[in-house]
């Protein structure tokens, strides 16, 4: 048991007061010490003043008897309650015993603890803000209180503790946020709550320029907004809101390159609101920082990419925001290569300019934006695919000799998008391979030999598109068609075929080659696309068509009945003739008298309305009507055969008063030597039958050898 001496300035009756379990003993106990401080404090006594502040503070605060414990804070209070406003320069002494109980196992000590606390602050007022960190940290384990009498208790301390901090203007921000930054992470929904609290105020105190720390709380921020609390969520979305609004108010201020990550990241979580809320700030982002953002393209994209495929109304605001999102990323490479443009074509109107061009230029990590891109267009959105290739198109319109680097990567991944099942996918793939192969390279740029350049991919694009055609016949049958008629929209139709038909020269598979030379001559003859391509094949009226005439003859040799109509269309009807002849050496099967049925509609239809008319003439023409009697002859008697036999007997006989005239002979009639390509389709067709016997041969062996196994 101490001594009087050991409690002075207290005496042993209120020690006693202070020890004792009744609050009213205490409470008087509290008065009396609160007549004695005014007393110290009215002769400057400040000895004794400290002399109690340790008795109270580290001898009574601190006993292991709970009664006492509750005495020593009472009696904190009282102290400060005396000194008034004064009270700031003994704030250490009479806070941090205080605190300390706050952690106490007795509820009831914490209870004392936060009102005690709360006197003391309401006089002290702003001189407690030195300690303001230890305050909040003693808070915030309060809040989480299971006791409801000491969160309540909590809660007016703590309004009394954002009012000062409001109306204060020494609060030390900076060195608060690293204790901000740990609580924020907590999980405890009234901790959250009461973090979110102290948030909205701090950024609602004019002047304190919170906005430059919102790196440090973003991502608590976000997390928090995922809580499945209705009332946590709506209070963080209030406060996102707000910072958002700072942020559009004052973007000068703004960190946008410290934040970008974290909204990165929480834009691919699968909660709605989060979701949203973080591709909002992105579209915020972008259009405000413009820019700053081209080293994070890659990351932007990852998290916008996948919401363009979001069906249905649930999540129909995120797909439209990752929408714009998307669209202001592609200005801002369009911005960027207009500014690219300007300084360097056009002389920077200083160096600094042109080293500000230079470095966002440079800031474009490239490389990673085409990875995620490619990863992409592997996703099983339409949507997302069809977003993916438009991005690759973009970029290379605004920065070709940067996407040159990258053609051999995306070329076996393009080439394999047209076997896409959505025809806007097919689509859009042939509108980046038609960009690629149209552009100028950079090498080509240097040399000026632009041709050869494009060749090279033109030509690669080709090959690996028969190559496809070839081990997949349902893609031929299905997409084939449409295919071919894209890519002679958006490149030269007459370079297509002409590219086609060499390569197809020496393709060594006859039997795919000879099923190719049939899917184009039907679109060369059906097409609207490729009216004016038929149009010169027709006239033959230059070098040039005549030259385009024999690259494609060569190659059509691999199909008779296309052949016959390639002649038939270029008007050779004395050559169609002699081929048609020559088709008692071919076998005729089921599928190549389909071909000459389709033929024979091919006449009836509005493009071959000119050689109808020529049947009027019959002396000027006469090969071109043996050339369809000896279809006719081969036809067995079906519908096309009627066709053809009613055709031909429309043809008005020949009469006396006819005049003799012979037909104007083409102009480049002499260029070609109808012997020689006669030569020519015979030794195809011979190599055909060649291929075909030698295919059975393997067949019967195989057949045999499969027998014997069994």
């Amino acid at each position: 048991m101490m001594s009087d001496r050991d409690y002075a300035p207290l005496s042993a009756a209120c020690v006693r007061s202070l020890n004792d379990k009744l609050y009213e003993k205490r409470k008087a106990a509290a008065l009396e010490i609160e007549k004695m401080v005014k007393e110290f404090y009215a002769h400057n006594n400040t000895i004794q003043i400290k002399r109690l502040l340790k008795v109270l503070g580290q001898d009574l605060a601190t006993s292991q008897n709970v009664h006492t414990r509750k005495g020593g804070l009472i009696g904190l209070a009282a102290i400060a309650v005396a000194l008034g406003k004064d009270s700031g320069q003994y704030i250490e002494d009479l806070i941090r015993p205080i605190l300390a109980c706050f952690c106490d196992n007795d509820l009831r000590v914490r209870y004392y603890a936060c009102e005690s606390l709360y006197n003391v602050v309401k006089v002290a007022r702003g001189a407690v803000l030195p300690l303001f960190t230890d305050i909040f940290a003693a808070l915030s384990k309060l809040a989480c209180d299971a006791e409801q009498n000491v969160k309540n208790a909590t809660e007016l301390l703590d309004r009394l503790m954002k009012d000062i901090v409001t109306e204060s203007g020494l609060f030390d921000l900076v060195g608060f946020m690293p204790l901000l930054r740990e609580r924020i992470y907590t999980k405890n929904p009234f901790g959250r709550q009461f973090v979110i609290a102290w948030v909205s105020v701090l950024d609602a105190v004019p002047n304190m320029d919170f906005i430059i720390f919102l790196p440090e709380i973003l991502d608590g921020l976000f997390r928090i907004l995922e809580d499945p609390i209705t009332e946590i969520k709506k209070a963080t979305d209030t406060v996102l809101c707000e910072f958002l609004r700072s942020i559009k108010a004052n973007p000068g201020r703004v960190d946008f390159p410290g934040m970008i990550n974290i909204l990165i990241t929480h834009a691919q979580s699968t909660d709605e609101l989060l979701q949203l809320t973080a591709i909002t700030w992105l579209k915020e982002f972008v259009q405000l920082s413009g820019p700053l953002m081209l080293p994070y393209m890659s990351g932007i994209l990852i998290a916008v990419l996948p919401c363009l495929a979001y069906d249905g109304d649930t999540r129909k605001n995120i797909k439209e925001t990752a929408t714009q999102v998307n669209m202001n990323l592609m200005k801002l490479i369009t911005m960027e290569n207009k500014e690219i443009v300007h300084n360097t074509d056009e002389i920077a109107h200083s160096e600094k300019d042109s080293s500000q061009a230079c470095s966002l230029a440079e800031s474009l990590d490239l490389s990673s934006v085409v990875e995620v891109l490619t990863k992409h267009l592997m996703y099983m959105s339409v949507q997302t695919k069809v977003a993916v290739l438009k991005w690759i198109h973009h970029l290379f319109i605004n920065i070709p000799h940067k996407m040159f680097n990258h053609i051999e990567n995306l070329f076996p991944i393009l080439m394999k998008s047209l076997s896409d099942n959505s025809d806007e996918v097919v689509q859009q793939t042939l509108v980046v391979m038609a960009e690629i192969i149209s552009s100028k390279s950079p090498e080509a740029a240097i040399t000026n030999s632009n041709a050869e350049m494009q060749n090279k991919y033109f030509t690669k694009f080709i090959v690996n598109l028969l190559r496809i055609f070839s081990t997949d016949r349902h893609l031929l049958e299905e997409r084939g068609a449409f295919i071919i008629r894209e890519l002679c929209v958006l490149l030269s139709a007459e370079d297509i075929y002409k590219t086609l038909a060499k390569i197809l020269m020496e393709e060594p598979n006859l039997s795919f080659a000879c099923t190719m030379i049939q899917t184009l001559n039907v679109i060369l003859l059906t097409s609207s696309e490729l009216f004016d391509l038929r149009n010169k094949l027709k006239d033959l009226d230059s070098l040039e068509s005549c030259e385009l005439f024999k690259c494609l003859y060569v190659s059509w040799c691999h199909n008779p009945v296309a052949t016959v109509a390639l002649c038939l269309l270029s008007q050779h009807y004395e050559h169609a003739c002699n081929i048609i002849r020559s088709f008692e050496n071919i076998e005729v099967t089921v599928e190549f008298l389909t071909e000459i049925d389709k033929l024979v509609q091919l006449i009836e239809s509005p493009i071959f309305t000119y050689l109808r008319l020529q049947l009027l003439e019959r002396e000027k023409n006469d090969a071109l009507i043996y050339a369809l009697y000896g279809l006719l002859m081969i036809l067995p008697q079906s519908e096309a055969y009627a066709i053809l036999q009613r055709r031909l007997a429309a043809i008005p006989p020949t009469t006396k008063s006819e005049a003799k005239t012979v037909s104007n002979p083409k102009r480049f009639k002499d260029i070609f030597d109808f012997s020689e390509l006669l030569k020519h389709f015979h030794i195809i067709q011979e190599r055909h039958k060649e291929q075909k016997h030698k295919q059975r041969l393997k067949n019967l062996t195989e057949k045999n050898a499969n027998h014997a196994d069994i």
